[in-house]
């Protein structure tokens, strides 16, 4: 499709959505004198938006571009839910403008399926910010009792920077944590206006000189394959290869899957670490 006709379906779309909405529902006043069309008038929808009307019928004519802030302003005035948003957004050339959406922070069933069934495998769900919103058992054995971790302070950068315990248990925690900063910046990138993305980099900030030096620095990172060293109390010395796997029902969640080369002694790790969790188990992800 051509952008003249990307404008002229923008502008039927913005149309008929205008069409659906009455003045009463938008909580506008009723004259009483009879409507020329159905649901709200050009000039009450520009009103709305806090645009012009010559503006918005410009829009409305397929003549103009708008800007993401004018787009966002009408999404709301015409009450456009997430899919009609962002078809709305595709038409106008910023698909990737809006928002993410809370329901992020919600893990599909078929999702929390699959974590519990890998048993040998430690995995996690990210959610935006690092937020770790899902674990299976054996996760919560290599790393941490997630479960009695507030949910909203369920953090993976949180952890690494404030909770003692994740300095002994990275071998490497320096270069663990300036990853997780350098990705968290890339992640930011994105959520400029993202009130957790702030409200975690503020607090970090306060409580970490380190952090606060290296988010300064400003490196970027988004590496979905590594290697992280653990010194596991209970399985010993542990190299596991990690990798990021995307989720296709929502991007702004991600699987973290941790593995071990096979014969070897950090393969042998995992596997007695399995057991020992049968019997010593930290609490799974059971309500989310």
């Amino acid at each position: 499709m051509s952008r003249d006709a990307h404008l002229s379906e923008l502008g039927e779309f913005l149309k008929v959505r205008r069409a659906e909405l009455s003045p009463r529902a938008m909580g506008l006043p009723e004259s009483g004198a009879l409507r020329r069309v159905p649901g709200l008038r050009r000039e009450e929808v520009a009103q709305l938006a806090a645009i012009s009307t010559v503006y918005y019928t410009r829009l409305e004519q397929g003549r103009i571009e708008a800007s993401t802030p004018v787009l966002m302003a009408l999404a709301r005035v015409l009450r456009l839910d997430d899919d009609q948003c962002d078809y709305m957004l595709e038409l106008a050339g910023k698909e990737n403008a809006r928002p993410r959406r809370n329901s992020t922070l919600k893990v599909r069933p078929s999702t929390r399926r699959l974590l519990d069934n890998l048993t040998d495998t430690p995995a996690i769900v990210l959610g935006p910010c690092m937020d770790i919103l899902a674990w299976n058992p054996l996760a919560a054995a290599l790393i941490a009792d997630f479960s009695r971790i507030p949910e909203e302070q369920r953090n993976s950068a949180r952890m690494l920077f404030t909770d003692p315990a994740m300095r002994d248990l990275y071998a490497d925690w320096e270069t663990a944590a300036r990853t997780t900063v350098a990705f968290l910046r890339m992640e930011a990138a994105n959520k400029t206006d993202d009130p957790r993305m702030i409200a975690l980099v503020e607090e970090l900030s306060e409580k970490d000189p380190q952090f606060r030096e290296w988010w300064a620095a400003r490196h970027v990172s988004h590496h979905t394959v590594g290697a992280k060293e653990f010194r596991h109390p209970v399985a010993g010395n542990l190299t596991l290869d990690w990798e990021t796997l995307a989720c296709p029902s929502d991007p702004d969640q991600q699987l973290v899957i941790f593995t071990a080369e096979p014969g070897t002694a950090s393969h042998e790790g995992l596997r007695f670490l399995a057991c020992w969790a049968t019997t010593h188990q930290p609490s799974a992800d059971a309500a989310g």
